[in-house]
């Protein structure tokens, strides 16, 4: 077996952390760097915040004094909504800024400030129901899934969720879980409109499915944390492999800092561990994969590079690279095992 020794790629994820801490103590800018449209919100950011502890917790860099431990906390705890329980960015749906902001806040075993009572209203069966079939766009599964699973996810890391709020979710997700595909949600798939397959950087997938697995990815990590079985997990398999094989993801995967990279390594390692199908061709496609992608970010200038700026395209590849390390024992060599953050509570 052909070892990957990563070390010098979480030394620079430390580093590039650090760089990005903020004169306010425990406060942490997303970008160090304006972009062409000048559409970045530089100075201290939720995903700033909630990316620079992740990414701590992930390389084995997360203990620190009292004093820093709740600078962090309270630098994430105040950018909450008093009156609505949610966090607030622009980049992404306030669900997704919340559900991501109460997780990171979890490593802690803290809970936000507030209640996330923007939420509440759907935690009766019928308007739970009514969101995932009505207020969710499965013509877009990707972006929408950051609403669909992010509002299990923020319920969850907020300590607020119950028992039957739960049980009527997964239940929902078990009906709706697609056959053909083992992504959600069943039916759409194979009529996707071309914009569903578009990553949102213009790079296109040559296959509809991709944005389903993409999608699939966040209620995947739902249903790990809540030890809930997949319906169809052998379709996943035969998903992942066939765009994997086929030139079913976009051109840029493997190629670039972000989360397309962990979306697709979680659910096809996740989903072997529900069934044994085809389990050699899954264990020789994450071993190739890893092989490029290591060798990809080995390669790259590590202060001068966007994406390994950006402290949430960044957590997405610790994620990828903590995933690929439990996937494939003894092969990537790190000073201390790598820890995904789902595999204590859901959502990234």
């Amino acid at each position: 077996m052909k070892k990957l020794d990563i070390r010098p790629i979480i030394k620079a994820m430390k580093e590039t952390v650090q760089s990005h801490e903020l004169e306010q103590k425990g406060a942490y800018c997303r970008w160090l760097w304006q972009d062409e449209r000048k559409t970045r919100k530089l100075g201290i950011n939720e995903y700033g915040c909630a990316d620079a502890v992740n990414i701590l917790y992930t390389i084995n860099d997360f203990y620190c004094d009292e004093e820093t431990r709740r600078a962090r906390i309270t630098a994430l705890q105040s950018m909450q909504n008093k009156e609505t329980g949610m966090f607030v960015e622009a980049t992404h749906h306030t669900i997704h800024t919340t559900a991501h902001c109460t997780a990171a806040l979890e490593l802690f075993d803290v809970k936000p400030l507030y209640p996330v009572t923007d939420l509440h209203r759907f935690m009766t069966k019928e308007a739970l129901y009514d969101f995932l079939e009505n207020n969710v766009n499965w013509n877009d599964p990707w972006p929408q899934s950051h609403k669909g699973a992010g509002i299990y996810a923020a319920l969850v890391n907020a300590d607020e969720v119950t028992e039957e709020f739960q049980k009527n979710y997964f239940d929902w997700m078990w009906e709706n879980a697609d056959p053909k595909t083992g992504f959600w949600k069943k039916g759409f798939a194979e009529n996707a409109p071309v914009t569903s397959a578009r990553y949102p950087n213009g790079k296109e997938s040559a296959d509809a499915t991709y944005a389903y697995m993409a999608g699939g990815f966040h209620y995947m990590f739902n249903h790990e944390y809540a030890k809930m079985p997949l319906r169809y997990p052998e379709k996943v398999i035969d998903s992942c492999i066939e765009m994997y094989k086929e030139g079913g993801l976009p051109t840029n995967f493997g190629k670039d800092i972000n989360f397309i990279e962990v979306d697709w390594v979680y659910c096809i390692n996740r989903a072997a561990r529900q069934t044994a199908h085809r389990r050699d061709e899954v264990v020789a496609l994450l071993e190739d994969f890893a092989e490029k992608f290591v060798d990809f970010l080995l390669c790259i200038d590590y202060k001068t590079h966007d994406r390994f700026n950006d402290l949430h395209m960044l957590f997405g590849t610790a994620c990828a690279l903590a995933e690929l390390q439990q996937a494939l024992p003894g092969k990537i060599i790190t000073e201390k095992p790598l820890k995904l953050v789902l595999d204590r509570r859901p959502f990234i």
